[in-house]
């Protein structure tokens, strides 16, 4: 599988909506008025510029706007899903799972924790404590030198969002950079990194479509530092790949093709 070789060229971004709430709910369309996913990549190209070239795909899409063509053609992928999780077709989800293992990059938002490509990488029910309310919410950064948290303020205060709160119900993290906390008491682990395969993976909680979270500047920094983040390491994309070796020849892989001789 083709990939982008390391080099100074822009990273190649496609922003996922699933943009339902948009189009059936007026106090989201007043905050959101072209889409929560046009919001999120204005705010990626706002903080990053010429270093990245975005798109945007929506659930709507043929295909949900993420063909063969668009994800070899994706560095990073932000997904944002809430309503209709179960509307994603299982082989666009395996298209893009096959893309992470790949070295595709991730980013995860809000209500996406129970997405399909998010519960298929983290093999667990991704389910926590939530409590839809206008609360304040404290973004607290527990790893101030990853580079995601650069630039972010400690706490990071929004206003008003959705409380989610612990146990959640996903692997311990590679990385937890950011923690939330609420009026109730609650804490979440809210920044969380993974890898998968060769792909790199960052869940990200602020962002309920009730407030006009993706407008917070702190929250489109975020979002853009974790762009930068999951570029893959790999010069190319390509599955991780099982060799055969032989005696005395360990630095050198023979393809392997298949348990039974003579196949044809």
């Amino acid at each position: 599988m083709k990939g982008r070789p390391l080099s100074d060229k822009p990273i190649r971004v496609t922003v996922w909506g699933e943009n339902r709430h948009e189009k059936l709910e007026e106090q989201v369309a007043k905050i959101y008025p072209d889409g929560m996913h046009t919001t999120i990549a204005e705010g990626i190209v706002a903080n990053l510029g010429d270093r990245v070239r975005v798109r945007t795909a929506t659930l709507d899409d043929p295909e949900h706007g993420l063909t063969e063509e668009i994800l070899a053609d994706t560095d990073v992928l932000t997904w944002w899903g809430h309503a209709a999780h179960a509307e994603v077709a299982d082989e666009v989800v395996e298209r893009v799972h096959r893309h992470v293992l790949s070295g595709l990059g991730l980013v995860v938002l809000h209500s996406g924790h129970w997405s399909k490509i998010f519960g298929k990488l983290m093999g667990t029910s991704c389910t926590l404590r939530w409590r839809s309310a206008h609360d304040r919410e404290l973004v607290w950064t527990v790893n101030p030198t990853h580079p995601i948290a650069r630039g972010i303020p400690h706490p990071m205060i929004i206003e008003e969002d959705e409380m989610y709160g612990e146990f959640f119900d996903i692997p311990a993290p590679d990385e937890l950079v950011f923690i939330s906390s609420f009026s109730g008491g609650e804490v979440f682990r809210s920044g969380c990194t993974f890898r998968r395969g060769h792909g790199k993976i960052f869940y990200f909680k602020p962002g309920d479509q009730d407030y006009p979270v993706y407008h917070h500047e702190g929250v489109r920094k975020v979002i853009s530092n974790a762009v930068q983040w999951c570029v893959t390491d790999q010069p190319t994309r390509s599955l991780p790949t099982l060799l055969r070796y032989e005696t005395n020849d360990f630095y050198r892989g023979h393809g392997y093709q298949g348990p039974l001789e003579n196949q044809a």
